[in-house]
């Protein structure tokens, strides 16, 4: 099972980061119309552990527009936790949460419920 693209992108930084993108591909495009001279909008995502089953996403979004008198740019970074399932995939939520209640009703040890 992979991650799905989509839905991680939709989960960064609670939705927000998907909006940044429209906004800065929308400014840069009308940019580059306007002035006839080459915009970018780039996305750098990087990943550190946090603990045995999550990790934190810092996604840097930079745009260069150009301007009349040369270009304007921006540099916005967020981070997001995420879960690390089955072979890599990432999720907001966990994949597979376990067993959460024993058969007498009672809630079982939760280390022991994610394994």
């Amino acid at each position: 099972m992979t991650t799905n693209v989509k839905e991680v992108f939709s989960d960064l930084d609670a939705g927000i980061f998907e909006n940044k993108i429209g906004v800065a591909l929308s400014e840069v495009a009308q940019g580059v119309l306007k002035h006839r001279q080459k915009g970018s909008v780039t996305i750098e995502i990087n990943l550190e552990a946090m603990n045995e089953m999550q990790v934190m996403l810092s996604h840097k979004l930079k745009f260069s527009k150009p301007t009349s008198r040369g270009k304007s740019s921006e540099e916005d970074t967020t981070h997001t936790p995420m879960y690390v399932g089955r072979g890599g995939k990432l999720s907001l939520q966990l994949e597979d949460q376990g067993q959460l209640f024993g058969k007498d009703g009672k809630v079982v040890n939760l280390s022991s419920a994610v394994n």
